[in-house]
C-alpha cells in the first residue's frame, strides 16, 4: 500500500505566481538557463539553476552556488514572495493543454515505498546528474521540483477530486509561458485530507513517470538525513518524504521521442538503405511521417522521408524487446549505426515530440545525418516493463505538459519558515 501524505507548502503568493513558476530546470541547457532568468530574474528557475547568478564560465557544481540557492530562497520567503501554509494539506493540480486536461494531486510520497517497489521506476540514473540534486536539495533543506508519478486510476479518488474541483475556488489560475493554463485547489479539509490518504493505501503501485533523478536524489537525502537524525528524532522525518504529484493514468499522454544521429557510420545512403530493408520494409513518402501504429518508423535521410515497417521476425511479445524503442536501438541504431550505448554515445541525440517532426528535418540539415520518428510508448508498456522490475532504454517517454517548479516546494527539514 502507497504511503502518500499531506504536507504544509510553501507556495508563491497568488500576484506573482505566474512570473514565479517555472518549468523544470532540466528542460534548459545552461546557456538557455543564463537567458531565461536575465528576461525573467523573478523566475524560479534562478533558484533551480543558481548557476545562473554567477559569471557563465563559473563551476556551476561549486558549493558556494548551491549556497546562493539556499540563500534566494530564504531571502524570497522573508519578502513575502512565498507563504507557508498552516495546516497539512493536499493540492490539485490541473494542466490544460491542446484541449486536454490532466489533473494531480500534490503531496508527499515516502522514500520507503521507492526502496520497497511501491513507487516504481522505469529508468536507470546517472550518477553526476543525480549529485547535482542531492546538493541542490540537501543545501537549501528543500525540494523545490515534483516527481511526476502516475497510478491505475482509481474511481473514489476521481469522484472526489471532481467535486472539490466543482465546488471549490481555485487558489491559482494562470497560463504558463509554454500555454498551458495551470490551475490549483488547496485541500485542507479534514475529513477530505482523510479520504485521500485511505485511498491511496489501496493502491499498491505507482509509477514514477518523470523525474527519476529528482526521485532518487530526493530518496538519497533522505537517507542522509535518517543518518544524521539516528536516536534524535522519533518517528518518521520530513525527508522521508518527497514532493509529488500524482496522476491516474487514463488522463496522461505519452508524446513520441524521437532519434537522430550524426552520421552513418561509414556506410554510404545505398549500403544503409540495403541493410536495415533486411529487417523493415521501406518506403519512400512525400511527407513527413508520424508512424501510425506500433512497430512502424519514420525516417528522414538527405531530405527524403521514408515509413519503415518492423518485418515480423523481429518483432517480440517481450515487455522491453518489443517496445518500438528498442526495435530501434537493437535493429539499426546498435547493429548498422554503431550506437552502442545510446546514453553516453554522443553521435546520438534525442528530439522531444513537442518539437514536432519539422526539428528531425532542421537537425538533419545542419549536424545530423539521418532522424527516426518514433511511434509514443504506451502509458500499459511503461506499468508493464516497471511492474516486471524491467528497465526501458533511455529517453523511451515524452511527457506533456511538464509539472512546473516553484509553486510547492517541500520544507524538509522545517528550518526554512
Amino acid at each position: 500500500m502507497a504511503d502518500i501524505r499531506p504536507f504544509n507548502a510553501i507556495r508563491p503568493n497568488t500576484g506573482i505566481v505566474k512570473e514565479k513558476a517555472a518549468l523544470p530546470y532540466d528542460v534548459y541547457n545552461r546557456e538557455e538557463a543564463y537567458e531565461e532568468v536575465k528576461n525573467n530574474p523573478k523566475s524560479f528557475l534562478a533558484i533551480d539553476r543558481p548557476e545562473t547568478q554567477f559569471p557563465k564560465d563559473y563551476d556551476m557544481y561549486a558549493p558556494e552556488v548551491y549556497e546562493k540557492a539556499k540563500d534566494m530562497l530564504k531571502e524570497q520567503i522573508m519578502n513575502g514572495d512565498f507563504i507557508k501554509d498552516k495546516d497539512k494539506c493536499f493540492y490539485i493540480y490541473e494542466q490544460t493543454f491542446k484541449g486536454r486536461t490532466q489533473t494531480g494531486i500534490v503531496a508527499c510520497a515516502s522514500i520507503d515505498d521507492y526502496i520497497n517497489g511501491t513507487i516504481k521506476k522505469h529508468e536507470n540514473t546517472r550518477a553526476d546528474k543525480e549529485e547535482d540534486r542531492i546538493k541542490h536539495v540537501y543545501t537549501c533543506d528543500a525540494q523545490t521540483g515534483p516527481i511526476f508519478l502516475c497510478y491505475r486510476k482509481n474511481r473514489l479518488l476521481s469522484e472526489l477530486v471532481l467535486k472539490i474541483k466543482e465546488f471549490d475556488t481555485p487558489i491559482y489560475d494562470f497560463e504558463s509561458k509554454d500555454s498551458v493554463r495551470n490551475r490549483v485547489w488547496v485541500i485542507s479539509d479534514e475529513e477530505e485530507v482523510n479520504t485521500i490518504s485511505r485511498i491511496f493505501t489501496t493502491i499498491d503501485s505507482i509509477y514514477i513517470a518523470d523525474g527519476h533523478h529528482r526521485c532518487a536524489s530526493a530518496v538519497k537525502v533522505g537517507m542522509r538525513k535518517r543518518k544524521e537524525g539516528e536516536g534524535k528524532v522519533r518517528g518518521k522525518l520530513k525527508s522521508d518524504y518527497f514532493l509529488s504529484v500524482l496522476f491516474p493514468d487514463d488522463e496522461l499522454e505519452i508524446m513520441d521521442y524521437n532519434r537522430v544521429v550524426k552520421d552513418l557510420n561509414g556506410l554510404s545512403e545505398v549500403d544503409f538503405l540495403d541493410k536495415i530493408s533486411e529487417k523493415f520494409d521501406v518506403k519512400k513518402e512525400d511527407e513527413a511521417v508520424k508512424p501510425e501504429f506500433k512497430g512502424q518508423f519514420g525516417m528522414y535521410l538527405d531530405g527524403q522521408w521514408y515509413r519503415l515497417n518492423a518485418k515480423e521476425f523481429i518483432q517480440s511479445d517481450d515487455a522491453v524487446k518489443g517496445l518500438d524503442v528498442s526495435i530501434l536501438q537493437d535493429q539499426i541504431l546498435s547493429p548498422v549505426l554503431g550506437i552502442g550505448d545510446p546514453k553516453t554515445d554522443k553521435r546520438i541525440d534525442f528530439i522531444g515530440g513537442i518539437r514536432g517532426l519539422s526539428e528531425i528535418e532542421k537537425r538533419c540539415s545542419s549536424d545530423c545525418k539521418v532522424g527516426f520518428s518514433m511511434y509514443p510508448t504506451s502509458i500499459s508498456e511503461l506499468f508493464a516493463v516497471a511492474d516486471r522490475g524491467l528497465l526501458m532504454p533511455p529517453k523511451s517517454t515524452w511527457f506533456e505538459p511538464k509539472l512546473l517548479s516553484g509553486l510547492f516546494i517541500h520544507d524538509i527539514c522545517g528550518t526554512i519558515v
